[in-house]
């Protein structure tokens, strides 16, 4: 197989929005956790210390994406550089690893997606089991 400097390039736009997707997540869930943070010191919830521990568990996942997105991105880089300097095979190793540490981060990136589909369907079903309580208060 013929590994040309273009080749690792390919994959410079795909880490970069990927790098930037796991970037917002990361975003989002700070400010959520602050905001939880200062709800439960105001009023301690043990719902509220179940939602932070969720979201200290996908922080940590968000964190061990990046890493392997940023480390991916650095063995393209690195392919690159051996490819133009004349090691093409070491340029083929580097690169398949790359491929590997993309890899990981996008299998990452997927347990994340499922805890943060849990952490919502378990907010859905306390929504709901409100609303029976409150159905079931309700005078008739």
């Amino acid at each position: 197989m013929e590994l040309t400097v273009t080749t690792p390039a390919l994959l410079f736009p795909a880490i970069s929005l990927l790098l930037l997707a796991y970037t917002n997540r990361f975003l989002t869930l700070a400010a959520l956790t602050r905001e939880l943070y200062g709800r439960y010191r105001s009023q301690p919830e043990a719902r509220i210390a179940g939602q932070l521990r969720n979201l200290r568990y996908r922080i940590g996942i968000i964190r061990r994406m990046q890493t392997f997105g940023v480390a991916s991105f650095f063995g393209c880089v690195l392919s690159m550089f051996t490819l133009f300097a004349g090691y093409a095979e070491v340029g083929k190793w580097i690169f398949g690893l790359s491929l590997l540490l993309l890899l990981a981060s996008l299998g990452l990136s997927l347990r994340e997606i499922h805890v943060s589909i849990d952490a919502l369907t378990l907010q859905i079903a306390d929504i709901d089991e409100l609303e029976r309580e409150r159905e079931a208060g309700a005078p008739a």
